[in-house]
């Protein structure tokens, strides 16, 4: 699969007292509303935390286990979460905001009413001398055809323009009846070695284009590993138990934990 990302040039200057930061799979309401509204509150004091030095805060996909735009209808949940990325972006925090396999169907919302960049496809972000390349990361790799051939027909405009035509507590339980049975029949979140998809595709596009970093989410487990000899890949982990987030200050990437 030839993936040309998308060149992102506005940190190559980054301020020596500001920071990016990253975080991933916070999955904004599953299980069920408690421990989803629970979540929600953390990622809240995450980001009123990392507000205070971040020039720009990347939230890497799967924000929210499902998430469909009508034309006139968004679903009525993550109210706080929105608010808070709407204040973040009137603060002058550039908020990036990447579509994963279970919010793939972002539209204009976010963009125009919260101020934050949707990103539907990986971006190649320059900081200083440093190369950064950023995606959610489903779909991308070797093997796994059958979710490949599931993402053209979810992400085809005629299957986003049937699933309009549902009245949204319809289509939205109808996606998160669908939601639970994927998660329930994902088997692989345990650290394959030289079979680990992303490692494999982030080795592999560094062959034709360098980069010192290559971050991910998707996969739901937390990795640092070397690529070649000048990069790393780093995959985020996820917030359902984790709550790990990476840090970049211009030359140096450091995964954290928040309150643990």
């Amino acid at each position: 699969m030839a993936v040309h990302p998308k060149q992102i040039s506005t940190y190559e200057h980054l301020p020596s007292d500001k920071k990016l930061y990253f975080a991933s799979d916070f999955h904004l309401g599953v299980p069920d509303k408690e421990q989803s509204t629970h979540r929600e509150k953390k990622v809240i004091r995450w980001l009123e935390y990392v507000a205070r030095d971040a020039s720009a805060i990347f939230l890497v996909g799967d924000v929210f286990d499902f998430w469909f735009e009508y034309q006139t209808v968004i679903p009525k949940y993550f109210l706080r979460f929105q608010a808070k990325l709407a204040e973040l972006s009137d603060r002058g925090i550039d908020i990036h905001l990447f579509t994963g396999n279970h919010d793939l169907w972002m539209n204009e919302y976010f963009s125009q009413e919260l101020g934050v960049a949707i990103h539907k496809d990986p971006i190649r972000l320059s900081v200083h001398s440093k190369h950064l390349f950023i995606g959610h990361g489903d779909g991308l790799g070797p093997g796994d055809r059958v979710f490949k051939f599931i993402k053209r027909i979810f992400t085809n405009p005629l299957a986003k323009w049937l699933f309009r035509w549902l009245h949204p507590d319809v289509g939205v339980r109808l996606a998160q009846s669908w939601s639970r049975k994927s998660r329930a029949s994902k088997t692989d979140e345990s650290f394959q070695g030289e079979e680990e998809r992303l490692w494999t595709f982030s080795k592999q596009m560094e062959t034709k284009v360098h980069h010192d970093y290559y971050i991910f989410g998707h996969r739901h487990l937390s990795l640092e590993l070397p690529v070649g000899n000048n990069s790393m890949y780093v995959n985020l982990g996820e917030w359902i138990t984790g709550n790990r987030y990476l840090v970049f200050d211009g030359e140096h990437a450091t995964l954290e934990s928040f309150e643990n």
